[in-house]
């Protein structure tokens, strides 16, 4: 057995690359590399110098989903975990998890890009991850799934929730009900990736996306993401609410003031 770290870090740019790194087991997700998330989750959004955060996987899977052989990872049947009431596995799926509902929810909350990167198949745990990041790449190879159904239960730690709220309720249907797969191209259509590259030019397309995201206004993409968030919950009339109260704040920023000042007197040398 591999004695590497189930996580790697390195910054490049103004870019957090945390890659999953047990390729000899799929990179199913392990208690090790939740904390070592966690840990490097925690580090970006503390760390004003860092713009962007890239996760990605090396070996022939993105992930495998919860390593649900090394124990403490998910609720397995009531006999093996010892739960006996409704409540309790409600209560596990909330607090238990590794956090993975904790950590999920700190990614969708901090006001600076999460872009996630799959090579390859992407399923369970994994796909619920990537639910929560901003923006998902995927290479031509890649797949996605969500074996929780042979087992007769649902993906519960975004799975439903935020795949519904991604893709809709059609094709939420899709892969939960019918626990159907879908190809890099399919989950395209779907709106479940952004964008697919050939494989032989992904790693590069994935750098210089995120080099791209780094460049531009952090005061603009933090106030977007939470505005996007927030008009995804209301009604049109709030919706505007919304956008007026985001400009109330960036419009008095002096980077905007300066931008303007400068813009509009390009514009009016222009004209001379």
């Amino acid at each position: 057995m591999s004695d590497a770290p189930h996580l790697l870090t390195e910054e490049s740019d103004g870019i957090l690359i945390a890659t999953l790194n047990r390729p000899e087991k799929l990179n199913a997700i392990s208690r090790q590399m939740m904390d070592l998330l966690t840990e490097a989750v925690l580090h970006f959004r503390d760390s004003d110098a860092l713009k962007v955060m890239l996760i990605r996987a090396t070996g022939r899977y993105f992930s495998a989903g919860a390593d649900l052989k090394a124990g403490g990872q998910r609720v397995v049947s009531p006999s093996v975990s010892g739960v006996q009431s409704a409540r309790a596995i409600r209560e596990n799926h909330r607090l238990n998890l590794n956090n993975m509902q904790q950590l999920w929810d700190e990614m969708e909350h901090i006001e600076k890009p999460f872009v996630i990167a799959h090579h390859a198949m992407c399923v369970g745990g994994g796909l619920e991850m990537s639910l929560s990041c901003d923006f998902r790449l995927a290479a031509k190879s890649a797949g996605y799934a969500f074996p929780e159904g042979l087992f007769g239960v649902l993906p519960a730690s975004n799975g439903v929730s935020r795949l519904t709220r991604v893709c809709g309720p059609h094709w939420a249907r899709w892969l939960v009900m019918a626990n159907k797969q879908a190809s890099a191209d399919m989950a395209f259509t779907m709106g479940l990736v952004h964008q697919v590259f050939p494989d032989e030019t992904f790693e590069a397309e994935v750098m210089d996306f995120c080099r791209h995201l780094a460049k531009q206004n952090g005061e603009q993409m933090g106030a977007a993401k939470v505005a996007i968030e927030l008009c995804a919950e209301v009604g049109r009339d709030a919706g505007r609410h919304i956008e007026r109260m985001g400009n109330s704040g960036l419009m008095l920023n002096p980077s905007y003031l300066k931008g303007m000042e400068e813009y509009l007197k390009g514009v009016g040398g222009k004209g001379k």
